[in-house]
């Protein structure tokens, strides 16, 4: 008895750790009919054909140099874009552009949520085509359950081997289009064809194909919740006038399955809503959620469940409506008053996100109009940083850049402003520099200040360049070293 009294009070054993990842469950995406399944069904058909044709674009730009309007050329360090030239030293457009992206991207969320994710997100592009061949080949969603649950006979195998043969084709065209951008498209095209890619570009090739496999294929809405981090970045985007995809409570709870013998003023009476528990709007979701627990972190906002939700009204004879794109203001209205409340299109953020836009993107439109012909760079050796002559003069030396970012050849005059009575000698010759056109040519410069005349320390040195063609100026600032 006393052993039964003190294994009474002994703690109970312990249970199996919970584990730090949960297990990854499959969905099985249904086949969705509607509106925003036509709209996203038009958006994938032409962003595909926008990617696969934009390199075959053709673009005069002269004599010697690429008529491809989209070219991204690593070797001669050039950005084409139809009539636009980049250089590097042009990496500020970058910059602008990214900027325009991301604010871009703000505001389009703070306007309807995650609508870049559900419609025009490369990973959803492509896992959208991807769940198509699918479907084509095994099935809608219940016939490829009974597949992956059934026995693994020659039906299943082939099934399966057809389908990842045409997710391959699919991942290998995607790398092929995708080396396209930083080659002449017809040239290299040709190279394929005879199965000469070379081996930087069969590299590239390889890893694009198993990146667009891999993601589209199986990673799917894996993607779209734990590695990008834009489902944790628009909480702080989203405010209570942002439209997202909602289950109008309100209207649809209770839940209930609908019987046949049940009137609508009956089931009213006894507390239950529109909402029949169907799991339609779960089945069609791309990420498995079930968008009547509010609004998720997984919800990509691509309006699927809004059409099967519709599709069940209409069947069962109730207005549509009840899973739409609705703010959350207009919720609460609803809730309370059951009247709709119109939409805020104007408010401050929107106005914020707008105006950045606006004004960045005019910063870029002025460097376009007003874009320079010749860039000039002045790099000061520093061994070492200055020498005394027999005569006591000082001499610094200098290595000038000048991008002749036009079709022609161009001299150039050098003189300096900095210490009093200094003088410039070019290795090789006169004060005169040439660029020849289209590139980028480097010239060795000395400076040199008569003893006495240049400071101690430091001592600010302008490097003049005028253009002999059309006396256009141009400077570049650096300093004078001496003892």
């Amino acid at each position: 008895m006393q052993n039964l009294a003190r294994s009474s009070t002994l703690p109970p054993p312990p249970s199996a750790p919970a584990p730090f990842y949960a297990p990854h469950r499959k969905i099985y995406p249904k086949a969705a009919r509607g509106r925003f399944r036509r709209i996203k069904s038009a958006l994938m058909l032409g962003l595909l054909a926008l990617f696969a044709l934009l390199p075959w674009l053709r673009w005069d730009r002269g004599a010697g140099l690429p008529d491809q309007a989209i070219l991204f050329d690593l070797e001669s360090q050039r950005f084409y874009l139809f009539a636009l030239e980049l250089w590097p030293q042009h990496i500020y457009y970058l910059t602008g552009a990214m900027i325009l992206a991301a604010v871009g991207l703000f505001l389009a969320t703070a306007l309807a949520g995650r609508v870049w994710c559900g419609y025009t997100c490369p990973q959803t592009v492509w896992t959208d085509l991807y769940v198509k061949v699918e479907e084509w080949i095994e099935g809608d969603r219940g016939a490829r359950i009974r597949l992956d649950n059934g026995p693994r006979n020659a039906g299943w195998l082939a099934k399966k081997a057809a389908k990842h043969a045409v997710w391959l084709l699919i991942a290998l065209a995607t790398g092929a289009s995708a080396i396209l951008y930083f080659v002449d498209a017809p040239g290299y095209a040709a190279d394929l064809l005879r199965f000469q890619p070379g081996p930087v570009a069969t590299g590239w090739i390889l890893f694009m194909t198993a990146c667009t496999y891999a993601m589209a294929g199986f990673m799917r809405e894996q993607m779209c919740v734990y590695v990008c981090p834009w489902p944790r970045i628009q909480a702080a985007l989203l405010d209570e006038e942002s439209l997202t995809v909602t289950y109008q409570d309100w209207r649809g709870d209770g839940r209930a399955p609908l019987r046949k013998d049940q009137s609508w003023t009956e089931r009213s009476a006894a507390g239950l809503g529109d909402c029949i528990d169907c799991t339609a709007c779960v089945q069609v979701c791309p990420t498995g959620i079930d968008i009547r627990d509010g609004l998720q972190m997984d919800c990509i906002s691509c309006g699927l469940c809004i059409d099967a939700c519709d599709d069940v009204m209409a069947r069962i004879g109730r207005p549509g409506g009840l899973i739409r794109y609705d703010t959350e203001s207009a919720q609460a209205a609803k809730a309370v008053a059951r009247k709709p409340e119109p939409y805020r299109l104007v408010r401050p953020r929107t106005i914020v996100y707008s105006l950045v836009m606006l004004v960045v993107g005019g910063m870029m439109a002025l460097g376009v109009l007003l874009e320079p012909t010749v860039d000039v760079s002045v790099l000061r050796d520093r061994a070492p940083l200055y020498v005394t002559l027999s005569d006591g003069a000082v001499q610094n030396s200098y290595t000038v850049k000048i991008s002749n970012m036009t079709r022609a050849p161009q001299d150039y005059r050098l003189t300096v402003a900095g210490p009093k009575g200094a003088a410039v000698a070019v290795a090789g010759g006169a004060a005169l520099l040439n660029a020849e056109p289209d590139t980028v040519q480097t010239h060795r410069v000395h400076v040199r200040a008569p003893a006495g005349a240049a400071a101690a320390g430091s001592t600010p040195l302008t490097l003049t360049l005028t253009r002999l063609s059309d006396g256009a100026v141009h400077q570049a600032e650096t300093v004078f070293l001496a003892p």
